[in-house]
């Protein structure tokens, strides 16, 4: 749903696929970096070496002051570049699952975030929350959902972003993945949770009109 918010508000979207060695903008030419999943590991650098590049210029735009937005691997790789470690979770956590606001979050996340709500989770590793960042939330299986450092990066675990159609197709394309266990749900408990979307949606559109209000104000 990013793709149709920035249509809508006559956003210009580029993208840069880094394992096509697509060529990168310089970060003074972009106001708002956004950084989505993948099913590797950021320390996976040996198998996938374009993560080097791809860090590398995730800290330039964080430097740079821009506005930046992780969501799932791109939170990992958030977390990697802003000092904190990321490794294999004790089991994985895929489904829909309860997640709870920290306590602790500042007031500007708290107008965005319900205390409570059920996004789509789909991720093997975690992460500690880097020096400075504050926590966004936990859930039952993961202590650790998300951080924000100030009003302009922005990590999630979790997937606001997704459609009807992009769950469809996850589960489609990573049914490999759905091994049952405590915190994996069946692939039919997955697409039924899609009633959940709603709330989530609504989530992610108060986010992304709050980043493009952090990228209005300087």
């Amino acid at each position: 749903m990013i793709e149709s918010w920035a249509t809508r508000y006559n956003h210009t979207l580029t993208c840069t696929r880094f394992w096509a060695a697509d060529t990168l903008p310089e970060p003074e030419t972009i106001d708002m970096l956004v950084i989505m999943g993948g099913p590797m590991g950021v320390y996976e650098e040996s198998d996938y070496p374009w993560l080097l590049e791809e860090k590398s210029f995730i800290r330039r735009v964080v430097e740079s002051g821009r506005v930046v937005l992780g969501i799932c691997l791109g939170a990992q790789l958030l977390a990697s570049v802003c000092g904190a470690s990321v490794y294999p979770h004790k089991e994985k956590e895929i489904g829909w699952f309860p997640l709870a606001l920290a306590a602790t979050a500042p007031g500007w996340l708290k107008e965005i975030f319900p205390n409570r709500f059920v996004p789509l989770h789909w991720h093997g590793d975690t992460f500690n929350i880097p020096p400075s960042a504050e926590p966004l939330g936990s859930t039952s299986a993961c202590s650790n959902q998300g951080f924000v450092l100030g009003n302009k990066i922005i990590a999630l675990q979790f997937h606001p972003e997704m459609t009807k159609a992009a769950v469809a197709d996850l589960v489609d394309n990573c049914r490999s993945e759905l091994v049952p266990s405590t915190w994996v749900q069946s692939e039919d408990q997955i697409l039924a949770g899609c009633s959940n979307l709603a709330l989530a949606n609504e989530i992610m559109e108060r986010l992304l009109a709050h980043c493009a209000r952090s990228v209005a104000a300087g």
